[in-house]
């Protein structure tokens, strides 16, 4: 199955804990504190991988999470860093953040690769609390959060020409001439439900032809496979129209030339500005043998030639499933090709996603105050880290607890909100009860 969008979340690794220990050994007396460092958190990395051709391993599993660190260890060792968690996907895929809609990357080239989420920092350990006036800190700190966020992975086949087209108009019998692709051929509609890539080869270069599953009026609004396939156009260079001349549909060749450009234009203006080249196919059903005298008195393929090259569009006649015009047909597209990858490429229709804003919280700092049924509620980055580093066996400790959370603000807030003395303030699953230092106990 052709899985070209999921969803997933990803996590990095929480920082490891920093170690509270002291030194203790025969005949050293007072020996200080020797807690280490925690490791830090394993990163979350996307790489593309160009073996792969399908995100279909992402539908079944939506939940990613690196390693976390390690916490320190006593005689100052530290804690062993997470290992990252690498994630590979095609070579064509975005990867979008689905909070902000940002593109975070553009796997483009194997190999490829970006940290999506980073890993928490490690916690320090109380050796690197020392001074001259606090000879035995009796606290550490906490390691680093770890980020989680929902991410879109949307595939995109990357090649050098896409043939669009009615359905059963002969795009794969196309692929299947040109190339040593071997797409399903049939004489009905959709046989091809997937796109399908062939390497095509040209003098001593190649190029990728793309058969993008056929278009229908109202695609570009999702009818038939829609925006399923609309989507995989975009990253082609030059577009090989396959149109049915012969009419064996039923339908009229310039009708449909004209149908599927409406559809393109309406999906994205983009595709509209690509290089085209128009493919008059199945000329043999209207008994022309593919001879240029031959095709002069073909006044179907004449009609819809003099039409189409008036819109500006070269047009070469062909049978793809007889061998006709093919060999003119993919060099007009080589040609082409070699002259549009002298031009910049257009940039993404995306905003890209900013990492050095993500890496910088304003609201770190602040402290959040709440009210419920139990009492009052205090909530925040940096206190919740100071409160994961604190000893509350250790006098020091708490008392830099209790000033962080009186500088901050947070006391005026509650008093405001209307906390009196024996209130319960909660952070976390810790409570303690409020009493101001001119109570009278």
């Amino acid at each position: 199955m052709f899985v070209d969008r999921a969803k997933i979340t990803i996590k990095s690794g929480k920082g490891g804990d920093g170690c509270v220990s002291f030194r203790r050994e025969p005949y050293v007396p007072e020996g200080g504190p020797d807690g280490g460092n925690g490791g830090k958190g394993g990163d979350v990395v996307f790489v593309a991988d160009e073996n792969l051709r399908t995100l279909m391993d992402f539908r079944y599993k939506k939940k990613y999470e690196a390693e976390n660190g390690a916490p320190g260890m006593r005689k100052k060792r530290f804690g062993k860093d997470g290992e990252d968690l690498i994630i590979k996907v095609p070579v064509g895929t975005l990867v979008i953040d689905e909070e902000t809609g940002r593109l975070m990357g553009d796997m483009t080239v194997h190999g490829q690769s970006f940290v999506a989420a980073k890993g928490g920092k490690g916690g320090k350990g109380n050796t690197c609390y020392t001074t001259s006036t606090r000879q035995a800190p009796n606290c550490a700190e906490a390691g680093g959060f770890a980020k989680e966020r929902s991410v879109i992975l949307e595939m995109k086949l990357i090649a050098d020409v896409g043939l669009v087209g009615f359905p059963n108009v002969g795009k794969s019998s196309l692929l299947a001439s040109a190339t040593s692709a071997r797409p399903k051929i049939a004489n009905y509609h959709f046989t091809t439900l997937e796109p399908n890539l062939g390497v095509v080869q040209m003098f001593d270069s190649s190029f990728v032809l793309a058969d993008i599953a056929g278009i229908i009026e109202g695609a570009s609004e999702g009818a038939g496979l829609g925006h399923d396939f609309l989507k995989h156009i975009e990253r082609t260079r030059v577009l090989l129209h396959i149109v049915d001349v012969s009419g064996s549909e039923g339908r009229d060749p310039i009708e449909d030339f004209e149908k599927i450009n409406q559809e393109l234009e309406k999906y994205s203006d983009k595709l509209t500005r690509k290089p085209q080249i128009v493919a008059a196919n199945k000329i043999d059903i209207l008994g022309c043998s593919g001879d240029p005298d031959d095709l002069e008195i073909c006044d179907e393929y004449i009609e819809f030639r003099k039409y189409v090259e008036g819109k500006g569009y070269p047009v070469y006649p062909m049978s793809a499933a007889a061998g006709y015009g093919v060999e003119d047909l993919i060099k007009a597209a080589f040609d082409k090709l070699q002259e549009v990858l002298q031009e910049p490429e257009e940039e993404s229709e995306y905003e890209m996603f900013d990492f050095a804003a993500d890496d910088y919280d304003p609201d770190y700092k602040t402290v959040y105050a709440d009210e419920d049924e139990n009492g009052y509620v205090l909530s925040g980055k940096q206190l919740l880290k100071i409160f994961n580093s604190t000893n509350f066996n250790d006098s020091g400790s708490l008392r830099y607890l209790y000033k962080y959370i009186e500088d901050s603000g947070a006391l005026e807030k509650l008093k405001d909100m209307g906390m009196d003395n024996g209130d319960t303030i909660r952070i976390e699953d810790y409570e303690f009860e409020y009493y101001d230092e001119d109570y009278d106990y």
